[in-house]
């Protein structure tokens, strides 16, 4: 198959890897050079897309990212982009076309469980946007377009909660968070260009919601750090678990995200 991917970052190389790797075509198109040997790359503006002189292209992976998280960019990155794009593939025989948005739709913040059959009630502006955004995509494709929705993505760096775990004493909330690995994530993916039977949406995540003051406690213990103190037993955040990926017969290899933890801590601290 000639499997195009629009929006050419982490996610998508890892997805095009794996692809690449079942003998099939892959093209790109991003703003930035790329130079790995998985595909043939093109370099456009979204907005101004031309994918006349592309062999037919039979599956396509939208994975954008705005470069600042604001309304504006939010608007532009994922809602503007879609028209451009949908006349750009007018010709060619999409088969399907897999778009990835994120769990942010689900507005609950009370410790509530979410899984693929909730309801989706965005509750600030950048969620009602991803909403938007695919709903427009189900109204173009709707037979074709999957709508994926990750969770929080880990695996290529610990910086962030390093710092977090190094600067917090105390935590004001029992709040949940939600992980999934980027090869899993990336490996999942892939998988949704050859899987026989597919659903209109999958949430992914390893389906281990974890309080976050757990999470600093894990990273200060391994650092000889003080521990966080929790402030109240109040509940925020939600549980996210992904029932439909499961039903496919998907198998993680990052169940433990401290595992994964504690590799990166170990490479950073030895300088990789």
């Amino acid at each position: 198959m000639h499997i195009l991917f629009i929006g050419y970052g982490k996610t998508s190389q890892r997805v095009a890897k794996y692809l690449f790797e079942q003998a099939h075509y892959i093209s790109t198109i991003s703003r930035s050079q790329k130079t790995d040997c998985y595909a043939t790359h093109y370099l456009q503006d979204i907005q101004q897309l031309d994918l006349a002189q592309l062999r037919p292209v039979d599956v396509v992976y939208v994975i954008l990212a705005p470069s600042q998280s604001g309304i504006a960019a939010y608007q532009q990155t994922y809602v503007d982009s879609i028209e451009p794009i949908v006349e750009a593939l007018k010709g060619h025989p999409v088969q399907r076309i897999i778009i990835v948005s994120s769990t942010r739709v689900y507005g609950e913040n009370a410790g509530e469980r979410i899984d693929d059959e909730s309801v989706i009630q965005p509750i600030d502006e950048q969620g009602h946007l991803l909403r938007k955004m695919e709903l427009l995509w189900q109204a173009y494709y709707p037979q074709q377009s999957i709508i994926v929705r990750p969770t929080g993505i880990y695996g290529t760096s610990i910086a962030r909660l390093k710092k977090l775990a190094e600067q917090t004493l105390s935590y004001p909330t029992v709040h949940f968070s939600n992980r999934i690995h980027i090869d899993d994530l990336a490996k999942f993916l892939a998988l949704l260009a050859t899987l026989d039977q597919v659903q209109s949406s999958y949430i992914v995540t390893n389906n281990t919601p974890l309080a976050m003051h757990k999470i600093l406690r894990w990273f200060q213990q391994f650092l000889s750090l003080p521990e966080v103190e929790l402030a109240s037993e109040q509940v925020t955040g939600k549980r996210i678990y992904a029932t439909r990926l499961v039903e496919t017969g998907f198998k993680f290899d990052h169940l433990i995200c401290f595992n994964d933890y504690a590799a990166l801590l170990s490479a950073h601290s030895n300088g990789k």
